[in-house]
């Protein structure tokens, strides 16, 4: 069985697959987006460092399902209403998938993970984002659709005003 996970009570299952694929600890405020099969995590993304215009988000695992990419696409521009989302990576998979999602890369971080390892610094633009959920589509952007032409229900995420209200203080420790 598919599911979306985006329930507070799932928060810390999907911090401990980040922290088992990435090795890295989170720290409040951030708000996550899981899929699971079978009762098992396969992909995530998890979001801090709100300014408003701008919010970070990490990202691990496959199987990045048409639906989630969707949901994501949601929560970031419409109900985040940010401009742009940011992805710092090391991991070609990640840059694969922003790139697939419309992204840039638009620069290196060096040595942001440890001597001798860069990061790729990409964004996406909320006109660049290419799987945005039915009914919503900015102007200029392309959306990719896999026919389901069901009405859109708003997903609960939980923890969106603790996002929201405390901005910047959401960190990432590596």
């Amino acid at each position: 069985m598919f599911r979306i996970l985006t329930s507070v009570e799932d928060y810390p299952r999907i911090t401990a697959f980040l922290f088992e694929r990435l090795g890295v600890q989170f720290f409040p405020p951030y708000t996550c987006i899981a899929s699971e099969r079978h009762g098992k995590i396969d992909c995530a993304i998890l979001f801090n460092i709100y300014t408003g215009f701008d919010i970070h988000v990490t990202i691990a695992g496959n199987k990045f399902s048409r639906g989630l990419l969707r949901e994501f696409g949601w929560y970031l521009f419409r109900q985040l209403e940010v401009e742009r989302f940011t992805a710092i990576t090391e991991k070609q998979n990640v840059v694969r998938l922003v790139e697939r999602l419309g992204g840039k890369r638009e620069g290196v971080i060096r040595n942001h993970f440890g001597p001798g390892r860069d990061a790729i610094l990409m964004g996406v633009l909320r006109s660049e984002y290419r799987f945005h959920a039915h009914g919503f589509q900015p102007e200029g952007t392309k959306r990719h659709s896999d026919g389901d032409d069901a009405e859109r229900t708003e997903p609960e995420y939980s923890n969106n005003a603790a996002v929201a209200e405390h901005g910047q203080s959401g960190h990432t420790i590596r």
